[in-house]
């Protein structure tokens, strides 16, 4: 459903924006590129499938390098996962490093923003529930919530 109003989206509480993703250096060695995606595609599906792990909700971007935007309940529920021996995550990360390592065919890279409550600001218009807006929950912006400064100060809901 898209939202024609102007929007914002609130979240509870603190929360991490975790940016993760993987630059294409070598295209025709599909062999090493492959394995990395489809590695994602199954960490994804075990954090939707297990919500007590911490992931809200995701958003990917596709081209030459992939991005994925992730939204957690909180830091220590992210590092938990990635330090799990029970998780998709290390055995991913161990055939990555032994399979491709070094040779530079395929770039990975992660970014990671702990968020505290309050101290971000966001706008949609004329977009269906999109990035916080599906981790949090969206708002119609009224009053004096009409600037990007007042919405970062708090002073409208």
């Amino acid at each position: 459903m898209i939202h024609h109003s102007r929007m914002s989206a609130h979240m509870k509480g603190d929360f991490v924006v975790f940016l993760i993703g993987m630059r294409i250096n070598d295209f025709w060695k599909i062999h090493r590129w492959i394995p990395v995606i489809n590695a994602m595609g199954r960490m994804l599906k075990e954090l939707y499938n297990n919500k007590e792990l911490g992931l809200l909700h995701h958003e990917m971007g596709f081209g030459r390098t992939f991005i994925i935007v992730q939204y957690w309940r909180s830091m220590d529920q992210l590092i938990a996962y990635a330090k799990s021996k029970d998780s998709q995550h290390l055995p991913a990360w161990k055939e990555f490093n032994q399979k491709i390592g070094k040779d530079g065919s395929v770039g990975i890279w992660h970014e990671t923003y702990a968020v505290s409550d309050g101290n971000y600001e966001n706008i949609y218009a004329h977009m269906p529930p999109f990035g916080l807006g599906k981790a949090g929950t969206l708002e119609k912006v009224q009053g004096t919530g009409e600037s990007a400064k007042e919405r970062l100060s708090g002073r409208w809901s």
